[in-house]
């Protein structure tokens, strides 16, 4: 029930004096007491709804009560209590924020049904998987949900950072927030990556071996320097990720606490200070135009509410439907001694594996560490605010993302050309030495290029906001064209195939 004043007139309908009014003292035509549109009703701007603005009105009251009960309510109380109505615009967020938080409470849910079933052991691990599977009423269901919300949330977060930057919604006081977000991105590929080792069969194991290898590739560069010996970094690595130089129980005990507490107690963590952050930050980016500005805010209650909830009914929607016909892979017993071919990283790694082939130093550290660097630093960088929840920054910045785009096109495939049809270094020197295949590879040089480029644009441009959206792209698409590469164009021995 709406609150009312005590001669019963609904808020939004109290008299308000207007100018030109009778005043005491002045003469003068009464005039009529201006109607306020009614209080009610979804899609009323903070005006309509209140009812009036004038000092010591009733609406006042009515606007207190309205607030109260938003923030008392804990669903409500994580929103903001007035919304700005671009932040509703769905082509604007596509809602990947929201789908991540559903996805990692699906993950919630899913995951701690799945452990009451699941035993983190070499010896049982495995069996222990097929009785969830073959046994267990509804585990099946249950265990392709929870896979398909894993890499559901990979793909979403990636979606959500690249929506993120080509909106400019790092800046305008957001750069700890874009921070928040780029750990957030790689504390998800953890936890993904942690929870591939547990069926212990021979694809989690493999996998994981092979990522186990990726964080040894530092090795590369202190063979060459003869430091292994006094700084073995690589090995240090490995044997914080894994608990040795293969991958065992240690291993697994790891992966699963990993798995189960530290990783998801820290992004939920994170999650909570992104949503306050966002909050303190003035609620979603948008555009410092006049037009924007000039638009009220609408309350949260219920538009919020009822948009999130109908993302929430598509993802179960979506999850429940693929889980009857995606099945999670389960291969047999993980074998040491029997190493499948060609042995693969996650997905998600593919194209990390890829650059590992050409050099493990540059593949496996150098550039990973170059693009989080880089990711770190944009909202420091580029702090031009006049691009702010624009995506692409207009026409001009669009024109940048397409050039970027198709540069690094050109530059990935004609390198992978050039391997597959010539060879490389190692072909045409066998006795050239390490450090020249270390330094000139594919990863090294596309570093390079991008780098030079972005320079260029920038320096054309004027604008650091440019130059930055032009190696962000370049990065991604070449990331992407790598992942493409190592999913279907790799086969046994990583040889290079027609098609996968």
């Amino acid at each position: 029930m709406e609150e009312r004043s005590s001669n019963n007139t609904p808020p939004g309908n109290h008299p308000r004096q207007q100018p030109g009014s009778q005043q005491p003292g002045n003469e003068g035509p009464v005039k009529s007491p201006r109607q306020q549109p009614g209080s009610q009703g979804p899609g009323k701007t903070v005006r309509q709804q209140s009812g009036g603005d004038g000092p010591g009105a009733p609406a006042d009251q009515y606007r207190r009560e309205r607030i109260r009960r938003v923030t008392q309510n804990f669903f409500l109380h994580i929103h903001s209590t007035r919304v700005h109505p671009h932040a509703l615009n769905p082509t604007y967020t596509f809602g990947l924020g929201v789908m991540l938080g559903f996805l990692f409470l699906v993950m919630i849910i899913t995951g701690v049904l799945l452990m009451l079933h699941y035993t983190p052991s070499v010896d049982a691990a495995y069996n222990s998987v097929k009785d969830i599977v073959h046994v267990v009423p509804g585990g099946r269901i249950i265990r392709n949900i929870h896979r398909l919300a894993s890499n559901f949330m990979v793909l979403i977060v990636f979606l959500h950072l690249l929506r993120t930057f080509y909106t400019g919604s790092y800046s305008g006081g957001r750069q700890l927030n874009w921070v928040i977000g780029v750990v957030m991105f790689v504390v998800v590929l953890l936890m993904s990556f942690s929870g591939y080792l547990l069926p212990w069969d021979q694809l989690s194991y493999w996998a994981v071996t092979i990522g186990s290898n990726i964080a040894a590739s530092a090795r590369e560069l202190t063979d060459l320097l003869g430091i292994t010996r006094f700084a073995d970094i690589g090995g240090f690595l490995q044997r914080l990720l894994i608990g040795g130089e293969t991958v065992g129980q240690e291993a697994l005990t790891r992966f699963f606490m990993l798995h189960v507490i530290f990783l998801p107690m820290t992004l939920l963590v994170l999650t909570g200070v992104h949503f306050w952050r966002i909050r303190k930050d003035g609620g979603l980016s948008r555009p410092k135009d006049e037009a924007t500005e000039k638009q009220e805010k609408l309350y949260s209650w219920p538009l919020v509410m009822w948009a999130e909830l109908a993302i929430l009914a598509g993802v179960l929607a979506v999850l429940v439907l693929l889980a009857f016909f995606v099945e999670a892979p389960l291969l047999e017993q993980a074998n040491p001694s029997h190493p499948e071919n060609p042995a693969k990283s996650p997905w998600y790694f593919l194209g990390i594996q890829e650059l590992v082939s050409y050099s493990a130093f540059a593949g496996g550290l150098l550039v990973p560490v170059l693009f989080l660097y880089f990711l770190f630093s944009i909202p420091y960088k580029d702090r031009e605010e006049q691009y702010i929840g624009q995506w692409f920054s207009g026409s001009k910045g669009l024109k940048v993302t397409w050039k970027a785009a198709f540069m690094s096109l050109l530059v990935v495939v004609l390198q992978v050309f050039i391997m597959v049809r010539f060879g490389w270094l190692r072909d045409w020197f066998p006795g050239i030495s390490q450090w020249f295949v270390l330094l000139f590879n594919p990863a090294t040089i596309s570093v390079l290029v991008f780098a030079l480029y972005a320079v260029r644009v920038g320096r054309k441009s004027g604008s650091a906001r440019m130059s930055a959206m032009a190696l962000f792209t370049a990065a991604v698409v070449a990331l992407i064209l790598f992942t493409v590469i190592g999913i279907w164009f790799r086969g046994a021995n990583w040889e290079f195939i027609a098609g996968g």
